[in-house]
């Protein structure tokens, strides 16, 4: 028997959101350093939370850098749109 297809849609209760998104950030970040190390390859992840932190993760300091200045250039187009 197969597994029932779980509806995407928000999750509208905030407290459940934020809970919800820290143990989905983490496991990301497991998936993005496995693929990294796996595959000797560069990998780099800016999210923003649904409270507007920013989490960041790369795979060496390449990316780290690119990290960087993608929240940069993020960081002012934000401003000027708001």
């Amino acid at each position: 028997m197969g597994r029932v297809k779980l509806q995407i849609k928000k999750i509208e209760n905030t407290t459940n959101r934020q809970v919800t998104f820290s143990k989905r950030r983490n496991g990301l970040i497991k998936k993005a350093y496995e693929l990294s190390v796996l595959c000797d390859v560069d990998v780099a992840l800016i999210m923003f939370s649904p409270s507007g932190r920013v989490s960041t993760f790369s795979g060496n300091k390449r990316c780290y850098f690119l990290n960087i200045s993608f929240y940069l250039i993020f960081k002012k187009i934000r401003s000027l749109v708001s």
